[in-house]
């Protein structure tokens, strides 16, 4: 047998100049990549630096550190999850369905890996920084809350109802954020532990029940006649 051709090692990408603007997107698209791919772990800057075809230094000049650089990976992704959410829930007009917004959230925290993220600056390097009050977003269910209360005291204003405790607000947000983070981090070890069979199908299931949940909740507070037609 003729011997095997050695095949080429795989080229090193092209290094170009970029914007600082554009050397930060990119840095968190390939952060985000690993995050997706394999968790907190699989996120260290010099392999993003070959992905990039950019030196370790550099990522250092726009981030600090790995920590700056994982904060601002959460940042960003959990920032933008926070504006979708926060308009469809102030917006009605908008026509978003529960389900909707529970899809998109378990989108930001399961598969591309924010919860783990998450998980991992709450229990692990980051306490140091949590003691001073960087964790990112920290206050997030808080501005959460703020909106869902509005949105009840519209509702409950226009039908004549009185407007409902703020804790309401706050123990809705809890229970949905507690709900997807334990779905996105150990949903399949859940719906064994149940008795239930794993896999995409039985969590998107989860999502349409606490979507209902939800909205028989809102129904029950803004005092909507249940038996009006709901989105879907």
């Amino acid at each position: 047998m003729p011997p095997k051709k050695k095949q080429p090692a795989p080229r090193a990408p092209t290094r170009r100049r970029r914007t600082a603007e554009e050397a930060r997107h990119e840095i968190l698209a390939a952060a985000q990549r690993r995050l997706a791919e394999g968790g907190p772990e699989a996120i260290r800057l010099q392999d993003i630096a070959r992905d990039l075809g950019i030196s370790h230094p550099t990522i250092l000049h726009h981030f600090e550190s790995r920590e700056g650089l994982m904060q601002a990976l959460g940042r960003s992704a959990l920032g933008a999850l926070n504006a979708d959410v926060m308009r469809a829930i102030s917006d009605p007009d908008r026509g978003t369905s529960p389900e909707a917004v529970l899809d998109r959230v378990f989108a930001t925290l399961g598969e591309s890996g924010h919860a783990r993220l998450l998980a991992w600056s709450a229990l692990g390097d980051f306490a140091p920084q949590r003691a001073r009050g960087t964790v990112p977003h920290q206050d997030v269910l808080r501005v959460l809350a703020d909106t869902v209360h509005r949105r009840l005291a519209d509702e409950v204003r226009a039908a004549g109802s009185r407007t409902p405790p703020r804790e309401e607000a706050d123990f809705i947000v809890r229970l949905v954020a507690a709900a997807m983070l334990g779905d996105a981090l150990v949903g399949d070890l859940l719906s064994r532990s149940a008795g239930l069979p794993d896999g995409p199908a039985v969590q998107k299931r989860f999502r349409t029940w606490l979507a209902r949940l939800l909205d028989e909740r809102f129904r029950q507070l803004t005092g909507v006649n249940k038996s009006a037609p709901r989105g879907g």
